[in-house]
């Protein structure tokens, strides 16, 4: 057999092979919103700690843009393919926004009713029909200092997701 034919027939299949390859992934759904898609995820901070996955768990499933997650978690998702992975990183006002100052609140340690309360003790309090839980971050004679804004307030966020299932 001639080595032309052998060169030609192999570029053939090759080219084949790739128009098939782009076709499928140009018909492969992506996610819009107002999908139901499934997804497993590693978040972590810039310095590469990671703070949270799924990855070890079932799916992470949600209602892409009825504000289930933080924005930039949506828009992430938005486009992706079935089984595509990338990895994003958001910025803190697409994630939980910036630390706000009014939202550390010194509360008076009478308003514990003789309970022990330490640092890093997570503090459940309502205000104006809202459940807050914030963590005591200091402590002195009368008070205690409580965070109530979301411990990833304040933080750039990375995250590695994967799609896993879309639901039109």
């Amino acid at each position: 057999m001639n080595k032309n034919y052998v060169l030609a027939a192999i570029i053939a299949v090759i080219v084949v092979v790739l128009v098939l390859y782009l076709a499928s992934n140009s018909l492969a759904p992506t996610v819009q919103n107002g999908d139901n898609v499934s997804v497993f995820y590693t978040g972590s901070f810039t310095n590469g700690t990671i703070f949270n996955s799924n990855l070890n768990s079932s799916p992470f499933i949600f209602k892409v843009g009825a504000n289930q997650t933080i924005p930039g978690f949506n828009s992430a998702v938005l486009g992706m393919r079935l089984n595509q992975t990338k990895t994003v990183t958001i910025p803190v006002n697409e994630a939980y926004g910036p630390v706000n100052p009014s939202l550390i609140i010194a509360i008076p340690l009478s308003n514990f009713k003789n309970q022990s309360v330490k640092i890093g003790d997570v503090i459940t309090d309502s205000q104006n029909g809202r459940v807050l839980q914030g963590i005591v971050v200091g402590l002195n004679n009368t008070t205690a200092i409580t965070n109530f804004n979301p411990p990833l307030a304040g933080k750039v966020l990375t995250f590695t997701i994967r799609v896993v299932k879309i639901s039109k």
